[in-house]
């Protein structure tokens, strides 16, 4: 059972890492323990095909308060100071002949979990679990669902199953995703 794990954790290919970011954003503190709403700092998700992130302003908003002592908060003061925006490396790219309306999933009520798995038990944030071998393990041993696979053939696959179970109109066209 390990050795699947180890070698499956071993071929895992590079572009699945974790990011660095410039602040480690714990998704689970601001998530699961203030309970914060995803759609108030991705605010653009229900506007827009993207869910944005958060401007510098939001998020002093209630640092400026609150966690001021904390290394990762200093840093966010750094770019408040200096009126500079915070250079997130991007975590999700999809390929440039699809697109996904965030906005269009957001006005169906599709909880943010159903396409970017648990992120309120997230430390770090990324597209893929990565090479971590505790995931890993995790997931073999059936303790943590793995993430979606955010494949064409999932979303087509969800689409179908809203549509048969909860009367929607998600759409099975190309041109949905695809320009």
């Amino acid at each position: 059972l390990v050795f699947v794990a180890v070698s499956s954790w071993s071929r895992q290919p590079a572009v699945a890492r974790p990011s660095v970011q410039p602040i480690a954003f714990p998704h689970v503190v601001h998530v699961q323990t203030y309970k914060i709403d995803c759609q108030y700092c991705h605010s653009d998700a229900r506007r827009s095909e993207y869910a944005g992130l958060p401007s510098v302003e939001r998020c002093m908003g209630c640092h400026k308060i609150t966690g001021a002592q904390l290394p990762e908060v200093r840093k966010l003061a750094e770019y408040w100071a200096k009126k500079e925006p915070i250079p997130w490396v991007r975590v999700n790219k999809l390929p440039e002949f699809t697109y996904f309306p965030h906005k269009a999933h957001v006005r169906a009520n599709v909880k943010c979990q159903a396409c970017h798995g648990e992120v309120e038990k997230m430390t770090t944030f990324a597209a893929a679990p990565g090479p971590r071998l505790a995931n890993d393990l995790l997931n073999l041993a059936g303790f943590r669902p793995a993430p979606p696979p955010l494949t064409m053939g999932w979303c087509i696959d969800c689409h179908r199953e809203q549509n048969a179970r909860e009367q929607k109109k998600a759409p099975l066209d190309c041109v949905a995703c695809h320009h």
